[in-house]
């Protein structure tokens, strides 16, 4: 004979019942979980030695000459090089939905709210915003918060998740 427990008897259950949990077989995809700081910064800086650093030698030695060209124009330059990162990686955010970093680390950026992918405009508002937060050091929030958004992925209502994982074929 099985031992009654306690615990079943409270909560009204036969001794030799067994728990009984819900299983579905079309049970709907579970929510993207939130991305991590540090996937974050896996992307952030496969991005930068992918895109950025083409970007800067490029304007270092084809559009000024040389880094001393570029030190005579440095205000100049930066403004080139901040306008090409933001345009290429919206372009990649708006297209795919990542960046090659967020690919790297399968992550992509999505609307808070409907989970689907940003828009043209969006994405450029976003990728320029967070250049403003890289250079005041805002992305500090994103350390505080539990969902880890920075102020650039609030104010643009975006958010980045991780991917779903792909069935695979047979």
């Amino acid at each position: 004979m099985a031992k009654v427990r306690f615990r079943d008897v409270k909560q009204g259950r036969a001794p030799r019942e067994p728990v009984k949990r819900k299983r579905s077989a079309a049970s709907p995809s579970p929510t993207p979980r939130d991305a991590d700081i540090g996937d974050r910064m896996k992307a952030f800086l496969t991005d930068s030695f992918m895109i950025l650093t083409p970007i800067l030698y490029v304007v270092f030695y084809l559009i000024f000459g040389s880094r001393e060209g570029f030190a005579a124009h440095r205000a100049q330059g930066w403004l080139y090089i901040l306008v090409s990162y933001v345009a290429i990686s919206a372009t990649f955010v708006a297209a795919s939905g990542q960046t090659p970093g967020m690919r790297y680390v399968r992550i992509r950026v999505v609307d808070r709210k409907s989970g689907r992918r940003i828009g043209v405009l969006r994405s450029y508002l976003r990728q320029a915003l967070g250049v403003v937060d890289f250079l005041f050091f805002l992305w500090i929030v994103g350390f505080f918060r539990r969902d880890h958004r920075t102020p650039h992925e609030i104010l643009t209502n975006t958010a980045l998740v991780y991917d779903a994982p792909e069935e695979k074929a047979r």
